[in-house]
């Protein structure tokens, strides 16, 4: 995307455990309108380098963050509303919100917290670093060391074998499995699994494996925006190619079409997306 500039870094090995990824975005021009924070498996911190940024669950006005951790979620956010232009991101996976946060991510799903509420004035601190530093690297650096401080603090209560084993055979299968089966592999009833697993991550499992299944969707359509439909939705496992589409509309709040559109216009004036949405 012209204007744009999206870095990524690989975190310390210590850290993969607890962290999916860490990046850092900066826009030369006037950022969008409007970006979509879609839903995946891993919970969103995001330290701006400037001015607060906006998010806002759909319907609702948007709060402001220097930095906001995001919880788990199934429908999109709305990031946007505010001058900011640059920031780091990092992915928490859900032990990594036990881990770094203190708190299992079923008691930040559905929201956006400070950073400060988890630990502390030690995050002012730590945006005023970051934002007085003069590289991407040198930023990296003293966001992982703080992360590697709080990961060698005394670690939270974990969480129960089973539902985590749950969690990740959910995510090795990109939520395929069905809950009954979940559940019987575990020796649990659906019912018994579901409450659990609710409590522990803040989405149902089927929710949790809709989400991980979009989540495919999403980083398939990134590799080969031009992809069919009808394809893709073969390919992970849904009905047909409407089914798709609806899913994307209710998770990402528009249709693949429009989210090419948005979040990937140098594509959206190629022939093959007509194809893709008509599924010809």
């Amino acid at each position: 995307m012209a204007g744009f500039t999206h870095v990524h870094r690989e975190v310390h090995p210590a850290l993969r455990p607890l962290v999916g990824d860490l990046s850092g975005y900066a826009y030369d021009g006037e950022p969008p309108a409007l970006h979509r924070g879609l839903p995946s498996q891993y919970l969103t911190l995001v330290i701006t380098m400037d001015e607060p940024l906006g998010i806002a669950w759909p319907g609702q006005p948007p709060g402001k963050y220097d930095a906001g951790v995001g919880g788990l979620h199934s429908r999109a956010v709305h990031v946007g509303g505010s001058p900011s232009r640059a920031g780091v991101q990092l992915a928490l996976t859900p032990a990594g919100s036990r881990a770094l946060l203190g708190l299992p991510p079923g008691e930040i799903a559905w929201r956006v917290i400070e950073l400060d509420e988890f630990i502390g004035p030690s995050a002012h601190v730590l945006v005023d670093q970051l934002r007085e530093a003069g590289s991407w690297a040198s930023r990296f650096e003293l966001l992982e060391a703080a992360l590697l401080r709080r990961w060698a603090a005394p670690p939270a209560s974990a969480v129960r074998a089973e539902v985590d084993w749950a969690w990740r055979r959910l995510r090795s299968s990109h939520g395929a499995i069905g809950v009954q089966e979940l559940a019987a592999e575990i020796g649990w009833s659906r019912r018994h699994l579901t409450d659990r697993f609710t409590t522990e991550f803040g989405l149902a499992p089927k929710v949790a494996a809709r989400v991980l299944r979009f989540e495919q969707a999403v980083q398939r359509v990134r590799r080969q925006p031009t992809v069919r439909l009808a394809d893709l939705a073969a390919e992970l496992g849904y009905a047909d190619q409407a089914h798709l589409t609806r899913e994307w509309q209710a998770i990402a709040g528009c249709s693949p079409r429009q989210w090419i559109a948005e979040e990937l216009p140098n594509v959206q004036d190629q022939t093959g997306l007509v194809s893709a949405e008509s599924g010809v």
